[in-house]
C-alpha cells in the first residue's frame, strides 16, 4: 500500500469512528440527568450516581398529582428511530402487570376489577384475536407467574394478602380448576399493595415482593425485646412491627412452605424479573418521598440474597435519612447500592428482560422498565418506558428513554405505564392503566 493510500485508509477509518460516535447520543450525567418530562425523548441516555445526589431538603417536597385525561385522538407514544409502535389492545380495566405464557398468550392483571384476563394475539401478533377472563374475584391481583416455566402446570397469581394458583395447560383461556391458596398470609392492610411473583431459574424457590406499609417507617417504634436482641435474631436490616416481612422480597418453596426473608430494605419492589442469562432476580423499585425533588432515586437492581438496600434508615449506600438520624449506626457500611439509579419519584413498576430477536442485537439481554410517573416532584417525571443497559450481563448504570409521549402538559397525562413483557414474536408490549390500553413496539 502506498503512503497516500495508507493515509486515505486511516482517514476513512477515523471518519467511520467519528460517525459511529456521533450516532450514539451523549449521556446526560449529574444534574443534567434528573430533568423532567419536557426533556424526555426516545434515545436520551441518563446516568445518575450516588455522588450526584443533592442534600435532603435542597428543594421543598412537592405535591404535584397528575390528572389522567382521555387519550387525545392523535396521541401515540414515541419510540426511537427504527422502531414503530401501535395500539395492541384497548378497553381494558386498569391493566397492570402483563406476562407472556410459553404458548404466546398474554396474561393481564386487571387489578381494580379483581381479575386476570388472557389475550391471544392474532397470527401476525399485531392485534388481539381472542380475549377471555381467566379468573375473577381475586381481590387485588398483580403478579403472575407460570410454573414450571418450560411446561407450566400452574398459573400463580399474587394479590395483596395472598398467593394463589390455578391448574393450567398451555392454551387454557379459563382456569380449568378451583383456586388453591398457596400463601394465605402475605403482609397486607395499609400501605403499598402490589405483590409481584417469580420463580428462580432452577424452579426451587418462589420469590414474592412486598412493599412497605409506610413511606419511611414512621411507625416502627422499638422492636419487642429491644433493638440488640432483634438484630441478633433477624436477617440484616429486617424491620419489625407493622413492617415485619415488608419492604423486601420473601422466598418460599413453590408450595408456599419454608418462608424466609430473601432481601430487605427495598421500600417497594413493584416489578420482579429473572435475568435469563444468569438466573439472577432483579427488581424495579419505588423509593421514598418527602426529601425534595431529586431525592430519593428510584432504581432497578439485582436482588442479592441476604442483601440490605437501606430503607428506611439509609439510601443509596451510607446516606442517612434525616428522619432516622443516628438510629442504626450498626448498618453503616452494610448497605447494598442499587445497580441503576433512576430519576427520583418516577414510580418504576413492571420489569422484563429482552431475550428475543426482533430488536437489534445490542438490545438483547437488556431490561425494560415501566415508569408510572411522579406525584412528589414539582417538575413531573416518569410516564415512560426505559431501556436499562447491560454489558456482559452487568448493568452499566445507564438507562435510555425508550417510549415517551404519555404526558399532555404540566397538569395532565393520558397514559401511566405499568407492565412490560416480550411477546412470542419478539415485540415489546406495554400496559398503561390511565386509559386501559396495551401498546406494541416492533421493528
Amino acid at each position: 500500500m502506498t503512503r497516500p493510500t495508507r493515509f486515505a485508509a486511516v482517514a476513512g477509518l477515523c471518519a467511520l469512528a467519528a460517525t459511529a460516535a456521533a450516532a450514539e447520543p451523549a449521556v446526560l450525567k449529574g444534574r443534567d440527568a434528573f430533568g423532567s418530562w419536557q426533556r424526555d425523548t426516545p434515545g436520551t441516555i441518563r446516568l445518575i450516581r450516588p455522588e450526584d445526589l443533592p442534600k435532603p431538603g435542597a428543594t421543598a417536597s412537592a405535591a404535584n398529582v397528575s390528572r389522567v385525561v382521555q387519550r387525545p385522538a392523535s396521541a401515540v407514544p414515541k419510540v426511537p428511530d427504527g422502531f414503530k409502535i401501535a395500539l395492541f389492545a384497548e378497553g381494558l380495566s386498569g391493566p397492570r402487570i402483563i406476562r407472556t405464557a410459553p404458548n404466546g398468550d398474554i396474561f393481564v392483571a386487571e387489578t381494580r376489577a379483581g381479575r386476570v384476563r388472557v389475550l391471544r394475539p392474532s397470527e401476525d401478533g399485531s392485534t388481539v384475536a381472542t380475549s377471555e377472563i381467566f379468573a375473577d374475584r381475586l381481590g387485588h391481583p398483580f403478579g403472575i407467574a407460570f410454573y414450571p416455566s418450560s411446561d407450566p402446570q400452574w398459573v400463580y397469581v399474587a394479590s395483596t394478602e395472598r398467593v394463589m394458583r390455578f391448574p393450567y395447560r398451555a392454551g387454557d383461556l379459563k382456569a380449568s380448576g378451583p383456586v388453591q391458596v398457596v400463601v394465605p398470609d402475605l403482609p397486607g392492610g395499609y400501605g403499598h399493595s402490589t405483590r409481584d411473583i417469580v420463580f428462580t431459574k432452577d424452579g426451587q424457590r418462589m420469590l414474592v415482593s412486598v412493599g412497605s406499609a409506610g413511606n419511611v417507617g414512621e411507625a416502627l417504634g422499638e422492636p419487642a425485646g429491644g433493638l440488640t436482641a432483634w438484630i441478633k435474631a433477624h436477617p440484616l436490616g429486617a424491620a419489625w412491627g407493622g413492617e415485619t416481612d415488608r419492604a423486601g422480597v420473601l422466598a418460599f418453596d413453590p408450595d408456599g412452605k419454608n418462608r424466609a426473608l430473601f432481601a430487605s430494605g427495598i421500600r417497594n419492589c413493584v416489578g420482579l424479573a429473572i435475568q435469563p442469562a444468569t438466573g439472577t432476580p432483579w427488581c424495579s423499585t419505588n423509593e421514598r418521598d418527602g426529601l425534595g425533588d431529586d431525592l430519593v432515586p428510584d432504581y432497578v437492581t439485582r436482588v442479592k440474597e441476604g442483601g440490605f438496600y437501606g430503607w428506611p434508615w439509609y439510601y443509596m449506600g451510607d446516606n442517612e435519612d434525616p428522619r432516622h438520624r443516628g438510629e442504626r449506626a450498626d448498618l453503616k457500611g452494610k448497605i447494598t447500592v442499587p445497580d441503576v439509579l433512576l430519576q427520583p419519584h418516577s414510580a418504576s413498576l413492571g420489569l422484563t428482560f429482552y431475550d428475543a430477536n426482533m430488536f437489534p442485537p445490542e438490545v438483547r439481554g437488556d431490561a425494560f422498565a415501566a415508569e408510572h410517573g411522579s406525584w412528589n416532584r414539582s417538575k413531573r417525571t416518569g410516564y415512560k418506558v426505559i431501556r436499562v443497559r447491560l454489558k456482559d450481563g452487568l448493568a452499566t448504570g445507564e438507562y435510555e428513554d425508550f417510549v415517551t409521549g404519555f404526558v399532555v402538559n404540566d397538569r395532565e397525562v393520558w397514559g401511566r405505564p405499568v407492565g412490560v413483557t416480550v411477546a412470542r414474536d419478539g415485540s415489546l408490549l406495554i400496559s398503561e392503566d390511565g386509559n386501559g390500553t396495551i401498546w406494541r413496539v416492533s421493528r
